[in-house]
């Protein structure tokens, strides 16, 4: 199978949770950073890392080290509060994914609300993107939701697909239509798609074969999936599967 790397569908490997596994325990064990340097030269376009306002994962010191020794660009999810826009503003990554967060949660939930949030992301999103940091936002797959991110400002969004993953079998081609048709109106309206939450080796192909799609991001499985036959193995198996999704509906539209 050939693949048009210029064309491809890109993947963004989040390393959050070997940051969760060392914090764990204390000490500097499993090094998230070198689990990034790994992932690049497993086939990962770009990193993705969640510096949350408590710290579970990645610290302050790993996003240094990230911005120091990445080649493939970083895109730093964070939350729109005023910390998390000087320390954005401070590092300059290639991205800034504004995603929402609460103390209480075991993993983001769902979407921005870009609609009822519009005045109080307003700001962050023009800042950032005065700064040259590409901003995106993280909603559900609702076409009102990614018309409140064009009027935002925002070039970019990804699509939140955590209930299409959770979904039982018989609901889950109900929220794939949902992503779909969503993808399908980003394009209209002039947004970068991109997609993640909870996509596996199973859930990944439906997903990666949607043309407007150009960015997946997933970290979470393929962590877990490292302890059982490693992480680079588990990256370049689901960049595969993405490229083979992606092969067999005529190959990504240019992002």
């Amino acid at each position: 199978m050939t693949i048009n790397r210029a064309h491809a569908l890109r993947l963004g490997v989040n390393i959050d949770h070997v940051a969760t596994i060392r914090n764990a325990r204390g000490g500097g064990f499993p090094d998230p950073v070198r689990a990034a340097k790994l992932a690049e030269g497993a086939g990962a376009d770009g990193i993705t890392a969640h510096l949350r306002e408590d710290r579970r994962h990645i610290s302050d010191g790993d996003l240094d080290r990230l911005m120091d020794e990445l080649v493939v660009p970083l895109n730093l999810e964070i939350a729109a509060t005023d910390e998390m826009l000087e320390i954005a503003l401070r590092h300059k990554p290639h991205a800034a994914c504004l995603v929402p967060e609460k103390r209480e949660e075991r993993t983001t939930e769902g979407g921005l609300d870009a609609i009822g949030g519009h005045n109080h992301l307003k700001p962050y999103v023009d800042e950032l993107t005065a700064a040259g940091i590409r901003v995106s936002l993280f909603i559900e797959p609702d076409p009102a939701q990614l018309d409140a991110a064009v009027a935002l400002g925002a070039p970019v969004v990804e699509l939140h697909t955590g209930a299409y993953c959770d979904a039982r079998q018989v609901e889950r081609r109900d929220h794939l239509a949902r992503i779909v048709a969503a993808a399908d109106h980003a394009e209209r309206v002039g947004l970068e798609c991109h997609a993640g939450h909870g996509l596996t080796f199973d859930t990944v192909t439906p997903v990666a074969a949607i043309p407007s799609i150009v960015e997946l991001n997933i970290g979470h499985f393929l962590v877990g999936e490292a302890i059982f036959g490693g992480l680079e193995s588990a990256i370049k198996r689901m960049r595969a599967l993405m490229d083979q999704a992606r092969a067999e509906t005529g190959g990504a539209k240019s992002a």
